[in-house]
């Protein structure tokens, strides 16, 4: 077993709204290894925003804890030990390409995360495949090209732990695949550890090291599936690329399926699960 990178235990999110009381999730206990790609999957609506948020510290949890191994360990407040990436890019439309990643840098929790700020955003925009179109705008680029901006301006801050909360939901099939691939290269270059959000089987099992299942509200972690790929994790020992077809997922994918809640009417909600 590998360093611990962030460990949540008997996390619980309650809310009061209106006069009535709500749990949102409950009993959550995850642990994500150093350089492990951990998926967070779960239909729409059961809680996994919520729990990235409260693990980012964006949000509070009412019970339970939050630790980070290596950066907690350090010193370092959890703002400056963890990048949060969202669905969609935020990136501020007055600003370039290059001028949005480099705002990453310019917070007070993050100033001195890199000796040379200008270096750390030249070598990241050519990383991310950026350099071309570092002088654009916003609305000047592809939504692919929004995206990885978008990840290079958390990424140049070094995070220790990257949280990424669907961040391809919006992209056309094609777009999205290729960015899984690049996502996957950026890991396994830069050595990042990472906690994905997804309601996507498909895009679970290929990015997973391991995946998390979450049920329906209130929500826990209902099974959780090692999805390590033949060709290794993240990649391969040996650099091979993934396989999206491996066959020692079919019957992972079976499983996951099996246990995939839905808040459909069961007298609607079909025998299969997207």
């Amino acid at each position: 077993m590998g360093a611990i990178a962030l460990r949540l235990s008997g996390a619980a999110k309650r809310y009061a709204r209106d006069g009535r009381d709500g749990t949102v999730f409950e009993h959550v206990d995850i642990e994500v290894e150093r350089g492990e790609v951990v998926v967070l999957l779960g239909p729409s609506g059961c809680g996994k925003s919520t729990l990235l948020r409260t693990i980012a510290g964006l949000e509070p949890l009412s019970a339970g804890r939050v630790e980070l191994g290596e950066a907690g360990a350090a010193g370092r407040d959890r703002g400056r030990a963890i990048g949060i990436g969202f669905q969609d890019p935020l990136l501020l439309p007055w600003l370039t390409v290059a001028q949005n990643v480099k705002l990453g840098l310019r917070y007070r929790a993050n100033r001195g995360a890199v000796p040379n700020a200008r270096d750390a955003v030249d070598e990241i925009l050519a990383d991310f495949g950026l350099t071309a179109v570092a002088g654009a705008y916003p609305d000047q680029l592809s939504g692919g090209q929004a995206q990885r901006a978008s990840l290079a301006r958390t990424v140049v801050t070094r995070p220790s732990l990257l949280l990424l909360d669907e961040p391809f939901a919006a992209l056309d099939p094609r777009t999205r695949a290729a960015l899984q691939d690049w996502l996957l290269g950026v890991v396994r270059e830069r050595r990042l550890t990472v906690l994905l959000v997804t309601h996507d089987v498909e895009e679970a099992l290929y990015l997973g090291d391991r995946v998390a299942l979450m049920g329906s509200r209130p929500s826990t972690i209902i099974r959780t599936w090692d999805t390590a790929h033949a060709s290794g994790p993240t990649g391969g020992a040996n650099g091979a690329a993934r396989q999206r077809d491996d066959d020692r997922l079919r019957a992972v994918r079976r499983e996951i399926l099996v246990h995939y809640q839905t808040d459909v009417p069961a007298s609607t909600a079909p025998s299969w699960v997207i």
